[in-house]
């Protein structure tokens, strides 16, 4: 196996997209020198030069060197540190009309790809152990998403991510609704901002050491998911996506103690003692050298993430409700969880309200309804006060633990473990039990 080419979606559905050659690129054979140039859209089509077109694809002789700039790129999208920045991209650069707006694709090899989505995950001096690890899982995940759109493609319409009856909506976001490029480049996917961000000899250097260096489970290239924090316990795949078992994605405490097994976190009671306290882990950390190797500039704007508190008013919450899920509850009398996964995240969620009361999950369906971006996971548990005299709670204090999802590597976990000098394949073993690493290319 050759190393594949990725389509990765980098600016999605826009009326207008400015943008620069920074070396020569070919369109119909026709050579278009280094400068500044726009697509917007005309009729259904993308007008260029006063040309209209279905597509454009601007092509490059020097995949590894060529490059482009995309300008005002959204990274962040719905995340509250949201904002738009300038990004420089290496290979192809590919314009498609997608939902009435235009959509620029970039065309990367598979490792230039994987050399910029280390540094745009975390911290391009973080230690070689974990970014050996991290090239490892990322290559995995990746290559694991194209085999998977080939199986979905051939399954037609027989694929699903939603099962909505009048009481209760379940959902899960995976990839699977980028039907016109391999990946995005937000953390919908894995955060890719080409060559923006400058990578370091490491880095370039860990990737050329791991090259095609995949998770195996079987004859399988490993869904090799990861998070931010963990939260104590890692989560099971089924709880977050499809009801698939992976049998290397499973429940697992993060720590080295011998012996140690985590309490029941399925049990509501056993949940709630685990969130409002703060157990041993390799995430539960701060020192600040560890953190900074995984949390970018942006994301130290978050302070808590092992475990936090958000407080809401009943205006509040009430009304954000409304707004994210489009249904009126009315005033919010209770949020009550009905089932939670390994890790204490909460997979179903009951929304008690004075007009409605509705059922929902999965984990990031719950995220989403309860944040203006995304509540930082759905391990929380709920307290009510200051009831009205109708006996309506004012106040809503959610306590949780975790950031992400937590199915896979966690990388404050994997970032403690490697200042504490485990390695690369046992970091490996540790996030990803049962699992080998094997060669694919």
């Amino acid at each position: 196996m050759n190393e594949p080419l990725i389509q990765v979606g980098i600016l999605q559905k826009q009326q207008q997209i400015k943008f620069a050659l920074l070396t020569a690129y070919k369109l119909q054979g026709r050579l278009f020198p280094p400068g500044d140039y726009s697509v917007e859209l005309s009729s259904g089509k993308i007008c260029f030069q006063e040309e209209l077109y279905d597509e454009i694809t601007f092509e490059s002789d020097h995949l590894h060197t060529d490059s482009f700039q995309l300008n005002d790129v959204i990274i962040g999208v719905n995340f509250h540190w949201e904002r738009k920045e300038d990004q420089r991209f290496l290979g192809g650069l590919k314009f498609i009309v997608e939902d009435n707006g235009i959509t620029a694709i970039d065309i990367v090899s598979l490792e230039d790809y994987l050399t910029s989505v280390i540094s745009s995950e975390m911290s391009a001096t973080s230690s070689h152990a974990l970014l050996e690890a991290h090239a490892v899982i990322s290559r995995s995940w990746l290559l694991a998403q194209l085999y998977k759109n080939k199986h979905i493609d051939r399954q037609n319409d027989t694929y699903q991510t939603a099962f909505i009856t009048a009481t209760e909506i379940v959902r899960w976001y995976d990839r699977e609704d980028h039907k016109n490029f391999d990946v995005c480049a937000d953390d919908h996917c894995q955060r890719y901002q080409g060559i923006t961000k400058q990578s370091t000899k490491l880095v370039e250097e860990v990737v050329k050491k791991t090259h095609g260096e995949v998770l195996m489970y079987g004859d399988d290239i490993c869904d090799a998911r990861f998070s931010k924090c963990c939260g104590g316990v890692m989560e099971a795949f089924e709880n977050v996506w499809e009801n698939v078992p992976h049998p290397y994605l499973q429940a697992k405490p993060d720590n080295a103690i011998e012996g140690y097994s985590a309490p029941d976190l399925t049990v509501e009671e056993e949940a709630e003692k685990w969130i409002r306290s703060s157990p041993d882990a390799f995430c539960n950390t701060t020192d600040a050298n560890v953190l900074r190797q995984v949390l970018n500039d942006y994301d130290q704007e978050t302070a808590d993430f092992y475990r936090w508190k958000i407080v809401y008013s009943q205006e509040e919450l009430s009304s954000l409700i409304r707004q994210r899920s489009g249904i009126d509850f009315g005033e919010i009398l209770d949020l009550i969880p009905l089932e939670r996964g390994a890790s204490g995240r909460i997979i179903r969620l009951k929304i008690i309200g004075t007009e409605r009361v509705m059922t929902i999950g999965k984990e990031l369906e719950i995220r989403r309804t309860l944040s203006k971006s995304h509540l930082y996971s759905s391990a929380f548990v709920v307290d009510t006060e200051d009831e009205n005299e109708e006996g309506i709670p004012q106040t809503f204090t959610l306590t949780g633990a975790g950031w992400g999802h937590g199915v896979g590597l966690c990388q404050i976990g994997a970032a403690m473990m490697a200042e504490k000098g485990y390695d690369y394949k046992a970091i490996l073993h540790h996030y990803f039990p049962n699992a080998e690493t094997g060669v694919k290319y």
